[in-house]
């Protein structure tokens, strides 16, 4: 669905059941009826990723109450009022069902934990359980597998499948038997039973390398619901934008505008703490063409600001003909300098944050996302 809701302070539309992360900060920061006031971040760290991130990281603590589910001690969780840490990546298997939805073949693989969790230890499941129970009215010390349970017996219904079939086979509670699900109530599975050969999560357990089951095949029939049966490429909401696009195609082009960028050892801030990926040279730079750094007077190396019509930051600028000529590319990430974030390595390289120059009107009109990259800035020597 689009539209079918609007936020409070710009109503900005609903996607997906979705609000834009452009409206966090306003939401908080706004007062009147609606206004959030407690908020639960998982595994996730805004206030360096965030549009107009300055403003979200003043609006955190005027929360009444904030929790991060998160094993790292970033920008976001020090303003939080509870730190609940999961398990490592290492300590729990893995069945990835997100990439490999983007493989060109049926193929999936299934690995065990390196290493075994330790007791005391909840894991992310049982605190998010036990979290939504607690929103809900239920007592803390609710059964977080009797949850689990009911949300899996509702899920093994809406697949098509017995509930209590379904229990019976995956009596375990957990995400396993959320995989166990998928798997035997899609095209290759046994439907607990009605397809003996068909595959299901124990039989992918016994499959170190995985399982390729061939390449894609058509299903465009079963997916797409519409009456004609086809995508639709134009729905109302962007063909109304098209008048508001036409007028700007003969604005004033801007002297520089500035991208965004990531490299391999820097996806995303958590990475920036580890001092193996952060290794070797600067990538917190500004690449900028050779022609727009001689004529504003930067040249390699040179400490240079950058702004924009929200702030100013200061950085190594790095002369590069990778870039266009009128652009300029900061990475995404990066500023770790802020006082009580816990992150040693990352401190010592704290990069700057190019967050902090994305105005907060700077944005996609129909959807009201932030747009990361065509920013307008100045840049000069230091």
């Amino acid at each position: 669905g689009f539209g079918r809701q609007h936020s409070r302070v710009r109503r900005a539309p609903e996607a997906l059941g979705q609000f834009p992360l452009s409206c966090l900060a306003e939401e908080i920061d706004t007062p009147g009826p609606g206004q959030i006031k407690a908020l639960l971040v998982i595994c996730g760290n805004p206030v360096i990723s965030a549009p107009d991130a300055g403003r979200l990281d003043a609006a955190l603590p005027q929360l009444d109450a904030m929790i991060s589910l998160d094993n790292a001690l970033n920008e976001t969780s020090r303003h939080a009022d509870v730190i609940l840490p999961g398990l490592s990546a290492l300590e729990q298997p893995h069945c990835d069902e997100l990439l490999w939805g983007w493989a060109t073949r049926s193929a999936t693989k299934w690995s065990p934990p390196l290493f075994p969790p330790a007791e005391d230890r909840p894991h992310e499941w049982e605190i998010l359980l036990r979290l939504g129970a607690i929103c809900a009215g239920m007592p803390p010390d609710t059964d977080a597998a009797a949850i689990d349970d009911g949300y899996f017996s509702n899920l093994a219904a809406l697949s098509g499948a017995d509930p209590a079939a379904a229990l019976a086979a995956s009596p375990e509670p957990g995400p396993e038997r959320l995989n166990d699900l998928a798997i035997r109530t899609g095209p290759w599975g046994d439907r607990y039973g009605e397809n003996p050969d068909g595959l299901t999560l124990e039989k992918l357990k016994e499959r170190p390398d995985g399982v390729d089951l061939g390449p894609m095949v058509p299903r465009i029939d079963e997916i797409v619901l519409h009456d004609d049966g086809k995508i639709d490429l134009a729905p109302d909401h962007i063909t109304a934008d098209i008048g508001r696009l036409a007028d700007r195609i003969d604005r004033p082009v801007e002297p520089l505008v500035l991208t965004s960028r990531r490299h391999l050892r820097s996806n995303n801030s958590w990475m920036h703490n580890v001092k193996v990926l952060v290794s070797g040279k600067d990538r917190c730079t500004l690449l900028i063409h050779p022609v727009d750094a001689a004529a504003r007077g930067v040249t390699d190396g040179d400490t240079a600001v950058v702004s924009s019509s929200n702030g100013s930051i200061e950085v190594s600028a790095e002369v590069s003909d990778e870039m266009m000529p009128g652009v300029v590319s900061l990475p995404h990430g990066w500023g770790h300098d802020k006082p009580g974030t816990r992150q040693s390595v990352a401190r010592e390289h704290a990069g700057v944050n190019n967050n902090l120059l994305a105005p907060p009107d700077f944005l996609d009109v129909p959807s009201g996302n932030a747009a990361v990259n065509g920013i307008p800035v100045e840049v000069v020597p230091a």
